[in-house]
């Protein structure tokens, strides 16, 4: 019978190490996946560009967003006028490259993405158009007993979904989350945790230091 010296047995555990070290290596230096976005991924210009390209989700909304912009700047009765739309593109390009690439980046990104499409349909007709290709919808306007003013959903129908909220001076930015029925979407902020379920008409909200309140769809005009 075959008896494993000492010495071999340094070589056989040296060679375990070697490939298990080489798996991890390989593991470390596996590139990232790219995805198409609307700026060009070869050489982005700032860290939050580099976050998009690697990421799935921020990239469909990247080129959802440029779909949305560009039509604004086809609409001669968009709010502001087209000229105006571009200017501010390029101011909000500037605020969300201010993201950075820290911990809270991503968040920043997709806040800063939600409220822009926001924006752009609100005050263009033809960004509101039923392309099928669209990966935004609304804004919707919900009544929720206990607030006095509309609250505006803005929809970015991505994986996960995201939903931009819009009430008297507040907003939210919500992430999809899985739900039994309807559509489930939470978040966080400094004020606390918000909470808006919706089906078809139907909704609930629940914002900081308030109980959950009951919303319908107001109808659309």
């Amino acid at each position: 019978m075959n008896k494993v010296t000492p010495l071999l047995a340094a070589f056989l555990a040296a060679g375990a190490f070697a490939t298990a070290s080489d798996c991890v290596a390989a593991k470390k230096t596996k590139p990232l996946p790219v995805y198409k976005t609307s700026f060009d991924c070869a050489s982005p210009r700032s860290t939050v560009e580099n976050l998009i390209c690697h990421d799935g989700q921020l990239a469909q909304m990247d080129l959802e967003l440029n779909r949305l912009y560009l039509l604004a700047l086809t609409d001669d009765h968009s709010v502001p006028k087209p000229a105006k739309v571009e200017i501010d593109q390029q101011f909000w390009i500037d605020a969300r490259n201010q993201c950075g690439g820290g911990p809270q980046a991503r968040g920043c990104v997709i806040g800063s993405y939600a409220e822009r499409a926001d924006q752009l349909r609100q005050g263009s007709a033809i960004a509101r158009t039923k392309d099928p290709s669209r990966l935004s919808e609304g804004p919707v306007a919900f009544r929720c007993a206990g607030m006095s003013t509309p609250v505006s959903a803005t929809y970015f129908t991505v994986q996960p979904g995201v939903v931009f909220l819009k009430w008297a001076k507040s907003s939210a930015t919500l992430m999809q989350v899985p739900s039994d029925s309807g559509h489930l979407y939470t978040g966080k902020d400094y004020r606390g945790s918000y909470r808006f379920w919706q089906d078809g008409n139907d909704a609930t909200l629940q914002v900081p230091a308030s109980g959950q309140m009951v919303c319908t769809a107001e109808p659309v005009s």
